[in-house]
């Protein structure tokens, strides 16, 4: 046994871990997913007509799916793979750097999807045979980068010279020379400005550690062993970690509690179901858990009883019986109705018939089994609902209301000035954690038991979603353009704050109109019910007035009141001063001075789309909001001005 033991971790630490190798597969199926749709995109970008940019764009969305699930997995990998132990450190932190470089190259790709989609017709008549040459330069540089990537090869063994990519840069500055006259030029120059992100991002540098150098000498200086000490008990005692480890260990202890009661020969089955299903996280979707679980345990329990009868005066043969069972059962793991809660509980509950011998009649301890599988399930539903007793679909309005608030602190910090890049970057990072918490919650939702509740609207949500998660790659694409357009400005030095004042203009006005509706949203998803507020207000007689009782911001931008021609004046307007600030640049008495304009005109044209393509996106919300009020309340009219009123005159 000790020899064993040995042998195992001798292999451990000359191999590497499983989990680094599937990461290291997924890092090279992603790259070249990431190849393909790049691809794609740059053959639709130059398509002659819109069927064959329809064609290319089709032939993109299923590769987008399978790259959002590969990206997802590579996430859970690297999590994973900081506990495999590897025979040299450097291994680790390179599949880790694979991971981060490709994530970075995905966001781009997102920008470029959304130009296309939102390009009005085919060929783009600002198309030239220049830029298509360039643009076929870019990928083939961008795909021997991914290459790279896939072979795990160090980046000064690129097959495409620093000389050549600086020729890249260079002719790719010569290409938007020209300024946007309207909005429907603006996807155009937003595919470029992504293909410039997706350029400068390949060139870029895999991370490296650089805390290596100093490790040792601060810890001989500071007690390294107690203050690591200190700091892994402050950090491990605490209310996320005591929550999960109090809620299993008492699931556990009432489950074997009653099936002693219940049989105290057979009492150890019911803390087996509990035991192997302990989980860290929120555990919101017990019931289904719990359902697939005693589907699964029924059915593996079965497939024992019938193997032991047809194989009741064979026993060895009893192991053969398992094969084909552990084929269905690793379908039933990979299938969306039972996943890997329902096979692992079906291979058990098979097992512990087909793997025994001299233990009973097969169908009394099948019965005692099952019996004891639901003592367990029951115990963890009813601890879970003990701490946990909040609805997922409650959590995930509330959640909702939150990411609206921090989406108007977003687009409050929008602003062309110095340094407001790094405010904008931050707050976009808070609305994205707001966003993937609510995707967790709506998750959690869909698989709820409604019972005596209200059914979860989950298509409304899902829409909702998708939406904020659009405005999140669009905060981020503004916060890049900003910070891009505030390097090109530095070389102006005083002129350029004197031009940018006509567009701060524009850009408040834009924030007046996606603000006033964020903040609507806020208000509203909060609410219980129609006539729970109308009843409050009787109550406190509050009177309120849909003219008076607004704020001033609702008076110049009414909630559901938006129309096309006010959003298309402010956006033609913006691109007019922005050509004004573009030509000055050209004028300015300095080297490159063409180059420069097209940058600044770039940097311009992406943060026009981008505020367009929010305000499209906060209408797109608006109508799920009122979908969802209507759902709420299906015997009221839904008038956003109305509600809102009613709210600020309740809780002002």
């Amino acid at each position: 046994m000790v020899w064993k033991i040995f042998f195992d971790e001798w292999k451990i630490h000359i191999n590497p871990g499983k989990t680094t190798l599937q990461l290291k597969q997924n890092c090279g199926r992603l790259a070249e997913n990431v190849s393909e749709r790049l691809d794609l995109y740059v053959k639709a970008f130059c398509a002659e007509d819109n069927a064959l940019a329809l064609s290319y764009i089709s032939q993109a969305k299923p590769l987008t799916i399978a790259g959002a699930k590969l990206l997802s997995s590579i996430k859970r990998y690297q999590e994973s793979v900081k506990w495999e132990r590897l025979p040299l450190k450097f291994l680790r932190n390179s599949n880790l750097n694979l991971g981060e470089r490709l994530q970075e190259l995905e966001i781009p790709l997102r920008g470029m999807e959304m130009a296309l989609s939102t390009t009005s017709s085919f060929p783009i008549r600002m198309l030239e045979a220049e830029t298509k040459q360039v643009l076929a330069q870019q990928e083939e540089h961008v795909s021997l980068t991914l290459k790279q990537i896939k072979n795990c090869l160090p980046r000064d063994s690129s097959t495409v010279s620093e000389s050549n990519a600086d020729k890249i840069i260079e002719s790719l500055q010569t290409l938007h020379a020209t300024t946007p006259t309207n909005h429907e030029d603006l996807p155009t120059f937003f595919f470029l400005f992504c293909m410039k992100l997706l350029h400068c991002r390949s060139l870029a540098k895999p991370i490296t550690s650089i805390h290596q150098k100093d490790s040792s000498t601060p810890c001989e200086k500071n007690g390294f062993f107690k203050s690591t000490w200190m700091s892994n008990w402050s950090t491990s005692v605490n209310r996320k970690r005591l929550k999960p480890a109090f809620k299993c260990s008492l699931s556990l202890g009432l489950a074997v509690l009653f099936g002693l009661i219940y049989n105290k020969n057979y009492s150890c089955w019911s803390g087996l179901l509990v035991a192997i299903s302990i989980a860290a996280a929120r555990e919101a979707t017990s019931f289904k858990a719990a359902n697939v679980r005693a589907q699964g345990t029924v059915l593996g329990t079965v497939y024992g009883v019938f193997g032991c009868f047809v194989f009741e005066r064979y026993l060895p043969l009893r192991f053969i019986s398992l094969l084909p069972w552990f084929v269905v059962t690793s379908f039933l793991r990979r299938s969306q109705m039972y996943g890997q809660a329902g096979g692992i509980s079906a291979v058990i509950g098979a097992l512990l018939l087909l793997g025994r011998k001299d233990f009973g009649l097969p169908s009394e301890f099948a019965i005692a089994r099952i019996v004891e599988t639901f003592i367990g399930l029951s115990s963890s539903i009813m601890v879970d609902l003990i701490l946990q007793p909040t609805r997922s679909s409650s959590l995930a309005k509330v959640q909702l209301s939150k990411c609206f608030g921090t989406l108007s602190a977003c687009i409050g910090s929008m602003s062309l000035a110095a340094n407001n890049r790094t405010i904008l970057l931050e707050k976009q990072r808070r609305l994205k954690l707001d966003v993937s918490e609510l995707g967790k919650f709506i998750g959690e939702a869909e698989v709820e038991p409604n019972f005596w509740f209200l059914p979860f609207n989950s298509a409304c949500y899902c829409t909702l979603l998708g939406s904020l998660s659009k405005v999140v790659d669009l905060l981020l694409f503004s916060a890049d353009a900003v910070g891009l357009l505030e390097q090109e400005s530095q070389k102006l030095g005083a002129s350029w704050k004197e031009s940018v004042n006509k567009l701060n203009g524009d850009v408040e006005l834009f924030k007046g109109m996606a603000g006033s509706l964020v903040e609507c949203f806020e208000d509203v998803t909060l609410l219980k019910s129609l006539t729970f507020l109308e009843k409050q207000l009787e109550n406190k007689n509050i009177s309120y007035d849909l003219e008076l009782g607004k704020s001033s911001s609702l008076n110049i931008f009414k909630a559901s009141g938006l129309k096309d021609d006010k959003i298309d004046s402010i956006v033609n307007s913006y691109l007019q001063h922005s050509k004004e600030i573009a030509d000055k640049f050209q004028a300015a008495d300095h080297e490159g001075g063409r180059e420069l304009k097209s940058q600044v005109v770039l940097c311009l044209s992406a943060l026009g789309f981008c505020m367009s393509n929010l305000i499209k996106e906060t209408r797109e919300i608006e109508k799920g909001i009122i979908e969802l009020l209507q759902w709420e309340n299906p015997l009221k009219h839904i008038n956003l001005d109305e509600i809102s009123c009613k709210t600020q005159s309740l809780y002002n």
